[in-house]
């Protein structure tokens, strides 16, 4: 088979650049072209400068409508607009990063019907789709902390979270928050009880427990790192905590990229990998669950490249085997 054609919209935000990265390094992608209005004529590394050396490839504004695979990196609610301007071949696969396909009530676009990309919720279902809703970093992180227990009809009350993300989880633009003089030394939390990444999360456990009628309760944080998110959560749980490894290790054995640890984790361990670990504690009648992803790879450009894999029926882990920045 002959390398895939991979079209990129959207791509000079950060995880464009991470997704460029990976799939100049992807032995069974060719970068066709990578769309950008306002960076048209400017070679990649002239916006990503980690891609020095790396690549000669220049933005365009030119579009090839037959390429194998298209991944949308617009912002939420650019997706849909730009699909109703543009057309693509009836073979080519679209993979959107933002949030505007990811519910069901907006899974179908103009005649596409959009699968979400959460390979550890509904491997099959990617395998065969043709367009894919990845899904949002928190989203990830959080989902992949409670799906075992959604899975085996475990979650009987409100479920508890706090949970830290870095500063590029906001995007390039610089808002008072993201600039360095407000993050650094600096700690907040922010969208207390509605962040917009409930509405996937919720729509996934009552997808996994339809029976599901108690809170989740989010609290995300901006953190003063670059990348990455951490977070705890709490809820019942009647069993013991050998009951709660055995349900996630079940749950989890045939992942290609999730992982529960028996040792208490940190966010080092998954920042520049596709991984997400997942950690158990049992306090009285509560189970501790931990979780760490990259927001940017396993949150956002390395699940979509994971879902490309499914899609054109590579190994799931190809182009990202990658290693942490652990020190």
């Amino acid at each position: 088979m002959k390398n895939l054609q991979v079209g990129i919209i959207g791509g000079a935000g950060y995880t464009a650049g991470e997704l460029i990265r990976l799939l100049l390094s992807h032995p069974k992608t060719n970068i066709n072209f990578v769309y950008s209005t306002s960076n048209a004529g400017n070679k990649l590394y002239k916006v990503h400068q980690d891609l020095i050396g790396s690549t000669e490839i220049e933005f365009t504004q030119a579009i090839n409508a037959d390429v194998d695979v298209l991944f949308l990196c617009l912002g939420h609610g650019n997706s849909s607009a730009f699909l109703e301007k543009n057309s693509f071949s009836s073979t080519t696969k679209i993979i959107d990063l933002s949030n505007d396909f990811r519910l069901i009530t907006n899974k179908n676009f103009e005649g596409k019907e959009f699968v979400y990309g959460l390979p550890e919720l509904q491997k099959e279902a990617i395998k065969t789709a043709k367009y894919i809703a990845n899904p949002g970093c928190f989203a990830t992180a959080l989902q992949l902390a409670i799906l075992p227990l959604a899975a085996n009809g475990l979650l009987k009350n409100d479920v508890h979270i706090n949970a830290v993300t870095g500063a590029t989880g906001a995007g390039t633009s610089l808002s008072k928050t993201t600039h360095f003089t407000w993050r650094d030394n600096n700690f907040s939390h922010y969208k207390a009880f509605n962040h917009q990444h409930l509405g996937e999360i919720n729509q996934t456990v009552r997808q996994l427990q339809a029976n599901f009628n108690s809170e989740i309760n989010f609290m995300p944080n901006r953190g003063n790192f670059s990348r990455g998110i951490f977070a705890t959560i709490y809820t019942k749980f009647s069993g013991s905590l050998d009951d709660a490894k055995q349900i996630y290790q079940n749950y989890y054995k045939d992942a290609a990229f999730t992982f529960v640890a028996n040792e208490p984790i940190h966010m080092k361990q998954v920042v520049n990998t596709n991984k997400c670990l997942v950690q158990l504690e049992k306090h009285g009648d509560k189970l501790l669950i931990t979780s760490t992803i990259d927001n940017l790879l396993k949150g956002a450009s390395g699940q979509a490249i994971q879902n490309m894999n499914l899609m054109f029926d590579f190994e799931e882990s190809l182009g990202l085997n990658l290693k942490a920045n652990y020190f």
